[in-house]
């Protein structure tokens, strides 16, 4: 049973490693075929030892009970939403209101990316292991879709490296246009509704009350913002995002910092 445990063990290891080098990192180093055939294999064993299932395993991301209604869930720290600046004279009178906020007079360093058109969400890590996410709902309460997350293999269910004991990691949930433009020619050639845009198919699906639907959608993520953490101490946005992919979450690659 020893034996049997470590190559469990082992095989999870192995696929969260290669989850990892294709979604963070853009730089898959096995074919799918190959990543396939490890999941079949890790499948086949917990079928055949299901008291070693542990829901961390990347077997559990897809076949919970379908939900009758979401639940609702209080973010810890307000998620808010994002103002506009349509011109230089906004993101100047920003900068005014910044360092006025802060007291000072000197240049702030500031970190910028581009805005994604998706839905904004929250994961939340305890230990090292992915207990819950929600949307960002109304700021203060957000829908509890913890099992439609879970089916997005870019969203870590277990943290690598050496990760706060609290986490709370919010992201930006997309469909790329490329994956969009595949997903609505396979289903018009299903002869099925195409979707109208992939902003509202990626909200849509992050809404299904059956997880097995929104495991079929093309679902990434960002993560951008931290909310509440404990067991680590940082000292800027740019550290905070420095960290993310060491503890397996994507960020853009378009991150540039200035001054101002």
């Amino acid at each position: 049973m020893m034996d049997i445990f470590r190559q469990i063990q082992l095989l999870r290891t192995e696929i969260n490693r290669y989850n990892i080098r294709y979604y963070v990192y853009d730089d898959p180093i096995i074919s799918d075929a190959e990543y396939d055939d490890l999941m079949q294999e890790l499948d086949q064993l917990e079928k055949d030892h299901t008291e070693l299932i542990t829901p961390g395993s990347p077997t559990q991301r897809v076949g919970a009970k379908p939900l009758e209604a979401f639940q609702s869930i209080a973010h810890r720290i307000p998620m808010l939403s994002l103002a506009n600046a349509m011109n230089s004279d906004e993101l100047r009178e920003f900068d005014t209101q910044v360092k006025k906020g802060l007291g000072i007079d000197a240049d702030v360093e500031y970190v910028a990316e581009p805005k994604l058109d998706g839905l904004a969400v929250e994961l939340v890590y305890e230990r090292g292991e992915f207990r819950y996410g929600s949307t960002r709902g109304n700021g203060t309460t957000g829908e509890d879709i913890s099992q439609n997350l879970r089916t997005i293999r870019a969203i870590p269910l277990i943290l690598t490296g050496d990760a706060p004991t609290l986490l709370e990691v919010r992201g930006e949930v997309y469909i790329t246009h490329n994956d969009f433009t595949r997903m609505n020619d396979e289903r018009i050639k299903k002869e099925q509704q195409p979707f109208a845009n992939p902003r509202n198919c990626a909200a849509g699906s992050l809404r299904q009350l059956n997880s097995s639907i929104t495991a079929q959608r093309p679902l990434r993520i960002y993560c951008y913002a931290p909310g509440v953490m404990e067991g680590i101490s940082l000292k800027s946005q740019i550290e905070f995002l420095d960290n993310l992919p060491k503890w397996g979450f994507p960020v853009n690659p378009k991150i540039e910092i200035g001054e101002g």
